[in-house]
């Protein structure tokens, strides 16, 4: 079974910077991308940031300038590191990745269990 443990989440004033971390473990072959969602109360959950494989990241507009992911493939752990953040920041994060477990079987997605931001203006 595939787990990820998501830490990092807090409290922070506007302005301020908030590191998340993820970790992936279990008994899988291959993780491909990688990424950080979050779901405000009432809205959908989004896409903020994704890593693939071999480096190349996507982030939501919103967030361009101000986040940036990054991961580790020999620790299978990804990061996002949150500056400057905003009240409307404020969301459940969830970290995602693409896992295949072994070679009979597809890249299938896993999530963590989520971690809370919160910012105060």
């Amino acid at each position: 079974q595939v787990q990820l443990v998501e830490s990092g989440g807090g409290l922070v004033q506007a302005g301020g910077s908030l590191r998340l971390s993820c970790a992936a473990s279990g008994s899988f072959r291959s993780i491909s991308a990688m990424g950080w969602y979050r779901q405000a109360p009432g809205k959908q959950r989004e896409l903020v940031a994704l890593i693939t494989s071999g480096g190349n990241t996507n982030s939501a507009d919103s967030v361009k300038g101000r986040f940036t992911i990054s991961r580790d493939n020999a620790k299978n752990t990804v990061s996002l590191q949150m500056d400057s953040l905003k009240p409307e920041d404020t969301a459940v994060y969830y970290c995602n990745a693409d896992v295949m477990i072994n070679i009979m079987t597809r890249f299938k997605p896993y999530w963590g269990q989520g971690t809370q931001v919160t910012v105060s203006s």
